[in-house]
């Protein structure tokens, strides 16, 4: 964690303790200590506490970054206890507006302070009781969620068969390093949208800047779970969002220029009605880490090169072929078995009409046992030579099984700005990086300033799918930012496809 980042979660600590001062100047006076007290940020609470009668080790809780502030939310609420303030909506007033409900307690004349005696005397509700249990079980189950590990469902095949559509995954939070919300405000256990209404599940009253704890860099090969770098802005309808996403549409519209189709939308606003997203509340996606900051990746033939050396296919990870067996008889159970093929699937395997010739969709397993088993006599990849893809511009001629090379950006490394490289980092030296940058007339401004080379703020990956040619990944989109990294897809707790899949629980995710 950086100075800045620490010093702005300091910073909003202290807010937390200092705005409500006004109100509990008076609260302390009714209480028999001095007013000024109250200006005093720990102190303040320290004191609270202790005119409580609560335990005072509860001041040095709040010391840790973010869940200090619930800590002192907690306080707030034993506070108000000790002048006879036990109902729902009270203890709500001053966890979540003290800056409004203190200064109404300390200036009227009614409420008194009443002491410990009166907080040991009363005696809650059944109802409340459940109240206050599931209160404590949201927060708490919240803090495990933003900062330990979360629950995802794979809800597409980008990742077959590494990963199957159902599949019940625990993402940990620890493989990268917990992330601050950078919104957080917001419902629990709702991502960005909330059911029925429609709106926005949070609003950005707090945004805290991109902070990580004990931050551990992406390794290549890892399966990530990250919010999906061009689902900032989406067009929200339930057809659109991140299936169809607003930037591929504006392309579309705009028959290749995104400005264009840009300008279409915005002026049809009843068919295409746009919500803006901050970092944290753009959809979840996930994919396998193919490449880290630093490395050059091309691909020839669907073989993905890394700084010139060829890397190893996942195990798992599939593609389409064209191939040729030896004239045998394909029996279904074998191939099910043995090759984790569904012959009753079209998709897996068709007949071309030319005898011994099959197209199927194999993984690089089954790639592998079919030449070593001999049940195959040749296993040629299908090359997709379709030129839609990033940057989509008329300088880069790649596909997608013939892409590159490009280098992704590390932190603190400059690259010399020209012509041909533009088009690759002008979303993440402007959108992700926060600055203005353009080019005109063969010339880069950066800030209004003129610039010939940039240096990076973050460290970037490229993501793929295992499934190569049902995937929408960085190919599509280009780089992941570190900012947008949630974490490491970690177990499969459980699976589900018409009953559980009991060969795939408790499998880590390799």
């Amino acid at each position: 964690m950086s100075t800045h980042q620490l010093l702005v979660l300091v910073v909003i600590q202290l807010l937390i303790l200092l705005l409500p001062s006004i109100g509990l100047y008076k609260m302390f006076e009714k209480a028999g200590a001095p007013g000024w007290k109250a200006f005093v940020p720990f102190y303040n609470t320290y004191v609270m506490l202790e005119l409580a009668e609560r335990p005072k080790h509860w001041v040095f809780w709040q010391l840790i970054p973010v869940v200090g502030w619930f800590i002192s939310m907690g306080i707030y609420v034993e506070f108000v206890k000790a002048f006879g303030k036990f109902r729902f909506y009270e203890h709500a007033l001053a966890a979540l507006v003290p800056v409004l409900y203190f200064p109404y307690l300390g200036y009227n004349k009614d409420d008194r302070f009443l002491g410990s005696a009166v907080v040991k005397k009363h005696k809650k509700g059944t109802a409340r009781e459940w109240v206050d249990a599931g209160v404590f079980a949201i927060v708490a189950a919240t803090l495990i969620r933003t900062f330990v590990f979360e629950a995802y469902t794979i809800p597409t095949g980008s990742m077959e068969k590494t990963l199957l559509i159902n599949d019940f995954l625990f993402v940990s939070k620890f493989s990268y390093g917990p992330r601050i919300p950078n919104t957080p405000l917001s419902i629990p256990f709702v991502h960005n949208t909330m059911p029925i209404t429609n709106g926005n599940s949070y609003v950005e009253w707090i945004k805290v800047p991109y902070t990580r704890w004990f931050s551990s860099p992406v390794k290549r090969g890892d399966v990530v779970v990250f919010n999906f770098p061009a689902g900032d802005t989406v067009i929200n309808l339930p057809e659109y969002q991140s299936l169809r996403p607003y930037y591929d549409i504006a392309r579309q519209l705009g028959q290749g220029n995104v400005d264009s189709g840009r300008q279409i939308i915005l002026s049809h606003p009843d068919d295409y009605p746009l919500v803006i997203r901050p970092v944290d509340k753009q959809e979840n996606y996930i994919k396998r880490c193919v490449a880290v900051s630093g490395d050059t990746l091309q691909i020839k033939d669907q073989v993905l090169y890394i700084d010139g050396q060829a890397q190893v296919f996942p195990p798992e990870s599939q593609t389409n072929y064209d191939v040729e067996t030896k004239g045998q008889p394909l029996d279904e159970t074998v191939m099910k078995d043995e090759y984790n093929l569904d012959m009753s699937n079209g998709e897996d395997v068709q007949n071309t009409g030319t005898p011994n010739q099959y197209d199927m969709l194999l993984t690089w397993a089954a790639h592998e046992k079919m030449l070593k088993n001999g049940l195959a006599k040749s296993i040629v990849p299908k090359i997709d030579n379709n030129h839609d893809v990033y940057p989509y511009d008329n300088i880069h001629v790649w596909s997608k099984d013939n892409y590159g090379p490009i280098w992704i950006p590390a932190k603190g490394a400059t690259l010399p700005l020209t012509k041909e490289n533009y088009t690759i980092y002008e979303r993440a030296i402007r959108v992700y990086e926060g600055n203005k940058f353009e080019m005109k007339d063969g010339k880069f401004y950066l800030n209004d300033q003129p610039a010939t080379q940039y240096t990076f703020k973050m460290n970037y990956y490229w993501m793929m799918g295992d499934n190569r040619h049902g995937s929408q990944d960085s190919r599509y989109w280009g780089f992941v930012p570190e900012d947008h990294v949630v974490g490491e897809a970690w177990l499969i707790w459980m699976s589900w496809n018409k009953g559980v899949r009991w060969n795939r629980l408790f499998k880590k995710i390799k």
